[in-house]
């Protein structure tokens, strides 16, 4: 199954994709603003400035085309992709304490505004009330899955931690690292979409698999734009993996395929931050074929996703997810 729709003419941007579901992300977005309340002024500050920073919504937005894409017909698809997207607002919150970023979808952080100390316990608020809302579904195969993906993706964040500034770091640990810390909650949002459907073992595992898919496509396209955008397209620092040791498939490739020279460089860049020799990098990476090996890992993940879903019914839900593998390795933010 091709990754591009039978009727796209160009590459589909993502207000076109999500079309299907508009009035659907109209109210998780309100479900979104009345579950953030709370009676702590400084919690409602830091998350109102999160959510209204934008962003794609892609987690929610995925849950609800699986469930539209499988007939769900149930109330609890909103509250659900509201669980979603603050899970992984929260997983944002502490990823730039982390990271000690300052620069977010071309805003400053949180961290940044209100300090660490606030951002990390405001993302455990968040965390807290999705748990909350989860319960009040009432059921356990939802509770099952989205507590098994926030442990795991609990451990991708260990993990990278681990592989900051190592640069034994192979394709593996690095692919280890985008299946739980990024591709386990668009595993889980297609999978819950699955589960509200009621549909069967089979279709289940089939939506998991899209998930997974379509997340790791899109964590080693951002891989590749650290290489090509530009802070306005990107919303963040071009360089700042490399400036934070961070041994992404641009780099490794450059380490087992390059010259010499240009292994012992990207060792260096990986070992001690690289941006003071973003350009001699950059020109590495370009002459070596990194970035051409990473987009097509881009684009196998991408077509392994579409493949996943080809038992699924013709719909115009169907029909967007499918464009969604394309947007995943074709966008340039």
């Amino acid at each position: 199954m091709p990754i591009m729709s039978s009727t796209a003419t160009s590459p589909p941007n993502a207000a076109a994709l999500l079309a299907p579901i508009a009035e659907d992300m109209q109210q998780v977005n309100r479900v979104i603003r009345q579950r953030l309340a709370s009676e702590v002024m400084l919690i409602n500050q830091i998350s109102e400035y999160i959510i209204g920073a934008g962003g794609k919504r892609l987690r929610p937005a995925l849950l609800l085309l699986v469930s539209g894409a499988l007939g769900d017909t149930t109330g609890h698809r909103h509250e659900l992709a509201a669980v979603v997207e603050f899970i992984h607002t929260a997983t944002l919150l502490h990823d730039d304490v982390v990271d000690e970023s300052d620069l977010r979808r071309g805003r400053k952080t949180a961290n940044a505004l209100f300090g660490n100390a606030a951002s990390v316990l405001v993302g455990d608020f968040l965390y807290s009330r999705s748990f909350e809302m989860m319960v009040s579904v009432g059921k356990m195969r939802v509770m099952e899955i989205l507590s098994v993906a926030t442990n795991i993706i609990s451990e991708g964040e260990v993990l990278q931690l681990l592989n900051m500034h190592d640069p034994d770091v192979d394709e593996a640990r690095y692919m280890q690292v985008i299946r739980y810390k990024t591709a386990k909650l668009f595993e889980a949002a297609a999978q819950l979409g699955a589960v509200l459907s009621g549909a069967d073992a089979r279709t289940e595992a089939a939506a998991a698999e899209f998930g997974r898919r379509i997340g790791t496509a899109f964590q080693i396209m951002d891989d590749w734009l650290d290489y090509t955008g530009t802070p306005e397209s990107m919303g963040k620092n071009a360089g700042d993996d490399l400036r934070e040791g961070k041994p992404t498939l641009p780099l490794i490739y450059l380490m087992e395929h390059g010259t010499p020279e240009q292994a012992a460089l990207a060792r260096e860049a990986i070992e001690q931050g690289g941006t003071d020799r973003f350009d001699t990098i950059f020109h590495a990476i370009t002459t070596s074929g990194a970035l051409d090996h990473t987009l097509e890992c881009a684009r196998k993940e991408a077509q392994a996703a579409a493949n996943a879903i080809s038992s699924f019914p013709d719909s115009i839900f169907k029909e967007s997810l499918l464009e969604l593998c394309s947007y995943s390795t074709s966008r340039q933010s």
